[in-house]
Order: C-alpha cells, then structure tokens, then sequence
C-alpha cells in the first residue's frame, strides 16, 4: 500500500519531509531515513506503510509502560514498521529496520475500530515500531477513535517536528515517550535529536496530555548516572509529578554488552527522586509500589503486569489525602 504523504515541500527536483527534524531531503525514488516514506516523482511524497500492521495485541497499561494513567485496564497494541532513529541495542530492529521477513497485515482505519470494540477494550496504543512516521495511519485512525471516546495513546521517541506534532495532539490523550540520553552527543549516535525530543514533551504537556518518560540504561553507553539527575530536573521543571521509567538494559540486535547492573539502576533511581516524585525500574523483577508524595501512603501495588489498588479514590487521587495521583478516561467502574 501507499498514501499520499502529509508534510513535505519540493525544492527543485528534490522532495524534503517536513515531518521530522531529519527533514530527509530526497531524490525521485529515495527512501528518507525512517525507511518508509518514499519520493514518487511528480506524484510527490508516499507513505509506504500506511494500514500496514506488524503486530497487535492486548497488553496492560503498565507495559506501555504507563503507570499513572488507567492502571489495572487493558489497551489495544498495534505497530507497523519504520523508525527515524537507528539504536543499536533496538528491541524491535526488525519491524524498526523494515525487514521483509516481517508480516505485514493491511487493516484500514475503520477496521481497526472494529477489531478495538470487539475486544471491548478502552483504549488504543501505537507503539511496537515508531508510531510518529506512522504518521497519516495513526493521524485518521485516531480522528475515528477520538470521535467514538476511545483514548489514543502514543509511544514514542520523541522525533517529530512541531508543527505536525500540534496537528496530531487534538486526537491524542496520553503518551510514554522515550529520552535516551540527555545529550546532543549521544542522541546523535542513535539517529536522533535531544532538543526535538524535549520540544515533543513540552508540547505535549501544554496540550493537556499524560506524558510519562522512559529512559533506558545501556551499558557501554551510558558511562555514569548523572545524566538521569540533568533529565529528572528538567522533567521536574514541568512537573514533579511527571513519571520517569528507568529500564535496565539487555543485549540485542547489535549491542552485545552486558545487561545493567542493578546497582547503576538503583543508583539512577535515587538520583532521579531528588527531584521527582514518582519513579520506577524498568525490566526488573521486584514488587513496585506508588506512595503519595504528600502523605505517604501506599495508592498503588504491582505485581508484574497486575496493578492493586490500596488506597485511590474515584478521581485517581489519594484516597487519605486527595494528592492527585493518577489520570483517569473513560468509562471507569
């Protein structure tokens, strides 16, 4: 399948994409770097992956992973393929590389909602590969599900230009957005962009959306912790309720250190609490609690996937002291 591709100039014979801060500039039948968006001559620029599905599947909430925003519900996962960045450690390099061995299904967007109430399931995640050069697929798809009541959600790295992002926001309600570094430096190394990924959060939160970060630990790239610390104060200088995900790191595709020592988890942890209120380990076996900030009780258990409540009221506030915990959408019990 193609579609005609949004967000995009000529300059001569040449086509650039506006869509992320790459701004690919692209002779006739030239891939840009997410790998599927494509130079058609005069017909202008295509998506090549549009309705093409990689993987879906009901997940938790938390494995998005958002732990203040429905925890305990089901979410409907559905990815295609393509990235606008290039991680060597990446967890899904073969749908984020395009592979021909991956299998791609077409679903149409009305499809999609379809297959979303025949599960009966709340919400809607684009996630598995980079949804944002999923762009015009998940731009309809979210104006359908948006207008039915179903909550859209994104996880993402971040790597969109504004004025697209403004466009998409409208449809989207929550989002887990991947910070891979805190520096220009390394963000280069993997293909990306550590201002566009900050500009994508701020946005995000001027909007009105549930942001949680996610940042993984790699051995042999991440030298220390201290960058942690730097992301957390200028997550806190949005929000010290903003959640912060740190995951411990495991080799794949062509990373082949070893995994994170717990040691350097725990101790980015720590740093991270300084300056927030809610942060959690990623990829670790261990029970996870949320306590309120304020009072200190216990809102929130996880054991795995399954999330208990101990003390929340309706509203996602703390039921002993009314601290706003957690966002709730939707048709709640």
């Amino acid at each position: 399948m193609t579609y005609q591709a949004l967000w995009w100039h000529k300059e001569g014979e040449r086509i650039i994409c506006d869509l992320c801060p790459h701004r690919c500039s692209l002779k006739k039948g030239q891939k840009g770097l997410c790998g599927v968006r494509i130079h058609r001559g005069e017909a202008g620029l295509f998506s090549l992956n549009y309705g093409l599905v990689s993987s879906m599947a009901l997940d938790p909430v938390e494995k998005k992973p958002l732990y203040h925003w429905n925890p305990g519900t089901e979410i409907f996962s559905i990815g295609s393929i393509g990235c606008n960045m290039h991680c060597p450690f990446c967890q899904n390099w073969e749908i984020s590389t395009c592979s021909s061995t991956v299998p791609l299904t077409y679903i149409p967007s009305s499809d999609l909602l379809r297959l979303v109430r025949k599960e009966q399931v709340r919400s809607v995640a684009f996630t598995y590969n980079e949804p944002l050069i999923w762009y015009e697929y998940v731009m309809d798809t979210a104006q359908i599900l948006k207008k039915e009541g179903i909550p859209v959600v994104l996880v993402s790295n971040g790597m969109i230009n504004e004025a697209p992002l403004k466009d998409l926001l409208p449809y989207v309600d929550a989002a887990n957005i991947d910070v891979k570094a805190f520096d220009e430096e390394t963000y280069r190394f993997m293909g990306g962009n550590l201002n566009t990924v900050k500009q994508t959060v701020e946005t995000m939160i001027t909007a009105g959306i549930h942001v949680e970060l996610t940042s993984l630990i790699v051995t042999g790239i991440h030298k220390d912790t201290l960058w942690i610390e730097s992301l957390a104060k200028w997550a806190a200088s949005l929000s010290p309720s903003m959640v912060l995900h740190i995951s411990r790191y495991f080799p794949c595709y062509k990373w082949n250190e070893k995994p994170t020592p717990i040691t350097m988890l725990r101790e980015a942890k720590s740093r991270a609490e300084k300056h927030l209120h809610f942060v959690y380990l990623g990829n670790v076996t261990e029970t996870v609690f949320t306590l309120c900030p304020s009072c200190k009780a216990t809102i929130l258990e996880r054991r795995g996937y399954n999330t208990y409540i101990q003390a929340m009221d309706r509203e996602g506030r703390c039921a002993k002291c009314g601290f706003p915990i957690v966002t709730l959408t939707g048709n709640e019990d």
